[in-house]
């Protein structure tokens, strides 16, 4: 009682301590978000204009609840869309401000019609089927709830509506001139016939030509908008997956081996010991399944082309009560029992769709009636059974279903309990194939035609998965987590050469990635790769949920700005490489002819016949536009200076120069160039997003 009486006199210190304990964690927490660290609550800058974090929040939740084309999408993917879409926005309407470019209600009018769901809704439509103003305006009147909605609308119609105006003034720019359609008539049409003598780079063993990351920095200097980067980090790592080992899967076959016999269980309530039928000889199959199985009992029936293809053969040869396996199938061990047949389980058919207007799914525009539905249909179906070989094409040119018009109107094999319109599997499953009819559905009018019927079997299937256990897991944990701590102060690569573990090649991740390597979406590690945290030599285990254990080692730190010469490296070597292999070789082209030269090089003179600049292709050589630029302008019979090209070097001797006739007008190649530049006004972002002034804050808030 006395400890009774302290602990009640303690409690409410106790309960303080808790309490402050608690709330140093929470605020640690947000600390550490920096909520309050005095960090920026901004998720980034456009040309000086703040993104605020709580507004970005939102549209990030909703392009999450939207997701693309029908899919979802992850939080990460969602951040990125909006942040880029922040960007087009903040940097097209500064152009539209600098412009002074305005819209007015038409202008707003004109991008909702465009919009398929109100310019082609039937709520907004008059008798004659145009787009009504003032039914789309009373909807709202008589819909208020709705008005708020229709506001951000007009806010994304008045964007769309400015971008289009501005797109024209930026397509108007783009022009082209009949000189430039005269030039391209030339380059085109003159040709060149030449002689050369080539010497490749190939010539000249890598090994032989060092270069150094000086050179390659020196390089990327003069071209620094091309190799601009963002802050990075380099890791390498290991993955040790939890696997089954050979005495786990041993176990999973024996477990279901034994359920093939007769099992005694002890019955607590009779104090006896009962005999558990086997499934051998089991007479309820459902509930046997669905007590010993991780996959639960089917009672459906399957056609062989759906059974496991590698033990299809067999599984769709079982009598009835016959069984088989036990056999391994996407990692788990299996035994089935074969329950029955059904014949014409499985029906295929094609179709050619006729709709009218209101008809299920029919297409907004669609103005068919019913009665002239069903006479078109009832044409085509004479057209059919006049023709059965021509069905596919019938299908192809005429049916109204979308989703299978381009294969023929092929609907694939259906059995009884899938979801179609059940005239139409009436239709499927009483006729025998190569029987074509007509059908009435929701739909519309379906000609159908029963192309093949296939048999199924119902099985009884046990599948347990094979899975790590409980010591497997373990001892993989404790392999993970002395990797760790060893790889904190051993050779990374040496320890898992030792451990038997394979180094991930290294792969450089930036700030705001989601994906990490050969394990997919793994945002842990790329944001504790940026976290203060980590410093270079830096080494974390992290769990991948049914993977196993990454072991990550922070191996390099770039910051924003130009590459490292190592990551610059692959793009930038055989570049430096060949301007090297050129000086080398250049010394050598010097002779009184073309065969001196070549003689002197143990190459060949090679001929060049009716080159043109547009197609500088080189027999033996490929694309060469600057030698092919030089054969032009060189004087017949000279040989020319050596010629750096794409893949060697190069000397030229113009045999000959022949000019095209001259025309009056060159409109077709004055449209050729249209056609060519139709796209640049899609570059217009890009060239602003390089002169624009960027922050991006967003790893600090995801």
């Amino acid at each position: 009682m006395a400890v009774l009486a302290k602990i009640r006199q303690r409690s409410l210190l106790l309960i303080l301590v808790i309490g402050l304990s608690l709330f140093a964690f929470i605020i640690g927490d947000i600390v550490s978000n920096n909520s309050f660290s005095g960090n920026t609550k901004d998720v980034g800058s456009i040309n000086g204009k703040d993104v605020a974090f709580e507004e970005f929040r939102v549209k990030v939740s909703n392009a999450e609840k939207n997701g693309q084309n029908g899919q979802p999408i992850s939080t990460l993917q969602a951040v990125n869309q909006v942040w880029n879409q922040e960007i087009n926005i903040a940097l097209l309407t500064a152009e539209f401000e600098k412009l002074g470019i305005r819209v007015g209600e038409k202008h707003i009018i004109e991008v909702f019609k465009a919009d398929p769901n109100i310019g082609q809704n039937q709520m907004f439509l008059n008798a004659a089927g145009k787009f009504d103003l003032a039914k789309f305006k009373e909807y709202f009147k008589s819909n208020p709830q709705g008005i708020q909605m229709l506001k951000d609308r007009e806010k994304d119609a008045e964007l769309n509506a400015k971008y289009q105006i501005y797109n024209s003034l930026v397509k108007g720019s783009v022009y082209t001139t009949d000189a430039e359609g005269k030039m391209k008539y030339q380059m085109e049409a003159d040709k060149v016939n030449f002689e050369f003598v080539s010497v490749p780079f190939s010539t000249i063993k890598d090994s032989d030509v060092k270069v150094t990351d000086e050179e390659i920095v020196a390089y990327m200097k003069t071209k620094e908008k091309k190799f601009k980067s963002e802050e990075s980090r380099e890791l390498d790592y290991v993955l040790i997956e939890e696997k089954p080992s050979k005495q786990d899967e041993a176990e999973i076959k024996n477990n279901v081996d034994r359920l093939l016999l007769p099992s005694v269980v002890y019955n607590k309530e009779t104090a006896t010991n009962d005999t558990i039928q086997g499934f051998r000889s089991v007479i309820n199959n459902a509930d046997f399944v669905n007590a010993n199985s991780d996959i639960p009992f089917d009672s459906t029936y399957i056609a062989k082309q759906d059974l496991p293809s590698e033990h299809s053969e067999k599984l769709f040869a079982l009598a009835a009560g016959d069984l088989y396996g036990p056999y391994m199938f996407n990692n788990y061990y299996c035994i089935s029992k074969a329950l029955g047949r059904k014949a014409g389980a499985k029906v295929k058919s094609s179709h050619i769709l006729i709709s009218w207007v209101g008809a299920e799914r029919a297409a907004p525009k669609e103005q068919r009636t019913k009665e002239q539905a069903k006479v078109k249909a009832e044409g085509l179906l004479a057209q059919a059974l006049a023709n059965p070989a021509m069905f596919q094409m019938l299908a192809m040119t005429s049916s109204e279903d979308p989703s299978v018009q381009q294969n023929g109107g092929d609907m694939g094999y259906i059995s009884k309990e899938t979801g179609f319109a059940q005239p139409f599997k009436d239709f499927v499953f009483n006729n025998p194939i190569g029987k074509i009819g007509l059908v009435e559905t929701s739909f519309g009018y379906h000609i159908i035609n029963v192309t093949d019927k296939q048999d199924a079997i119902k099985l009884a299937t046990i599948a347990q998965k094979i899975e790590p256990s409980v010591a497997t897991t373990d001892n993989i944990y404790t392999k993970a987590t002395k990797f760790e701590m060893d790889a904190s102060t051993k050779d990374f690569d040496a320890l898992a050469k030792e451990m038997k573990l394979t180094v991930t090649p290294k792969i450089r991740v930036k700030a705001i990635d989601e994906t990490f390597g050969s394990v997919g979406n793994q945002r842990q590690i790329v944001k504790w790769a940026f976290s203060s945290d980590a410093k270079v030599g830096s080494v974390k285990r992290f769990e991948v949920v049914n993977v196993g254990h990454v072991v990550a080692k922070l191996k390099s730190i770039s910051a924003k700005g130009l590459m490292t010469a190592e990551e610059a490296r692959p793009q930038v070597e055989q570049i430096l490489k060949n301007k090297k292999k050129a000086e080398k070789i250049n010394s050598k082209l010097k002779g009184a002819s073309l065969l001196a030269i070549a003689t002197a090089n143990k190459v060949l003179v090679q001929q060049a016949a009716d080159l043109t600049l547009e197609n500088p292709s080189i027999p033996n050589a490929g694309y060469e536009p600057k030698v092919v630029g030089v054969a032009f302008s060189s004087k017949p019979g000279k040989i020319s200076e050596p010629i750096e090209g794409n893949s060697g070097m190069y000397v030229v001797v113009n045999k000959t120069v022949t000019k095209a006739p001259a025309l009056k007008k060159h409109d077709e190649y004055v449209n050729k160039i249209k056609q060519q530049v139709a796209s640049y006004s899609s570059r217009v972002i890009s060239a602003l997003k390089t002169d624009a002034d960027i922050q991006d804050n967003r790893a600090d808030f995801y």
